[in-house]
């Protein structure tokens, strides 16, 4: 899965060619979130409360 972005532990990735509705996926640890692009939301997984902020700026 390419990886788009890395900041503070936090990896974002998407897949070019993946399932509806468009997302990306947060990884941060252990910690793995799916997060709606349009909008912004978390699909599936979870993220600590700290990451998760950062995520959403």
């Amino acid at each position: 899965m390419p990886e788009i972005s890395r900041f503070f532990g936090i990896i974002i990735r998407m897949y070019f060619d993946d399932h509806d509705p468009p997302h990306f996926h947060a990884i941060y640890g252990n910690d793995e979130a799916q997060l709606t692009i349009n909008p912004i939301r978390i699909m599936n997984g979870d993220l600590p409360r700290r990451a998760l902020s950062l995520v959403l700026e």
